[in-house]
């Protein structure tokens, strides 16, 4: 069948578009670098005229509280109509485990917005909310970096590398639409503390990691549970030390 990809050239979209292609469907990968712009409009309706199934894996360039909410505001109001309009039978985005409890962040007011906007329309769905990836560890780790003390808080991850999103991602989209929302986690919990200090290690990186109960994820105080599933998830099976090795050279 077709399905178009929203952001379709970046870190999971990339390996979606190639994960369906490899299924045999016609797959449209869509983003503003291949003249398909959800937020402005550009080649929308006619990528979407005679697709099956949406997938919104996009991001938005500015992290900027206004610009990040007209982001995902602008772009999921546009998509869903331009889908509407086509008749597409299945709406699958990819959102965040814990959004609605992070909401002192506007990245996740965003992501909260694109959320109720998706349930309200009449387009069926699937939102499928991720834990973070692996991929990403590096950067809240520069996030919290102070000189060479990097302040994290011991508050629990469940991580996840991006090749098992895409593939989890690929099979809601291949399914039958939930009307909700559906949790995605990789397979070891541990203190996001503990995780930085893993990838330290393993990048023989000499900046130190200190527990810090007040250090911020974004901007975010957390409680022990805000990063991961609260209930039933789906959990991938890549472990974070394979992909340490993996990744270190």
């Amino acid at each position: 069948m077709k399905i178009v990809v929203i952001g379709g050239s970046g870190l999971i979209g990339k390996k979606l578009v190639n994960n369906l292609r490899e299924l045999g469907h016609n797959v449209v990968a869509a983003s503003p670098s291949l003249g398909i712009n959800s937020v402005t409009g550009e080649g929308l309706g006619e990528a979407i005229s005679g697709a099956e199934v949406v997938v919104d894996v996009s991001n938005a360039p500015s992290w900027e509280d206004q610009a990040v909410l007209e982001f995902f505001e602008t772009s999921t109001r546009n998509l869903l109509a331009a889908e509407a309009a086509a008749g597409v039978k299945h709406h699958v985005a990819l959102s965040v485990v814990g959004t609605d409890g992070l909401l002192e962040s506007g990245y996740f007011r965003a992501k909260m917005a694109q959320e109720e906007m998706i349930k309200a329309s009449k387009v069926p769905y699937t939102i499928v909310r991720a834990t973070q990836f692996f991929e990403f560890v590096e950067s809240i780790a520069q996030f919290s970096t102070e000189g060479q003390t990097v302040r994290m808080p011991s508050a629990y991850i469940q991580p996840i590398v991006s090749d098992d999103v895409a593939a989890a991602v690929a099979d809601y989209a291949l399914a039958a639409p939930v009307n909700g929302i559906v949790d995605l986690a990789g397979p070891e919990r541990m203190g996001l503390d503990e995780l930085v200090r893993r990838f330290m290690t393993a990048r023989k990186d000499t900046r130190q990691v200190v527990t810090d109960e007040n250090s911020r994820y974004y901007g975010v105080l957390l409680n022990q549970h805000s990063l991961v599933p609260l209930g039933d998830a789906r959990i991938a099976t890549t472990l974070f030390e394979d992909w340490l090795k993996r990744t270190s050279n």
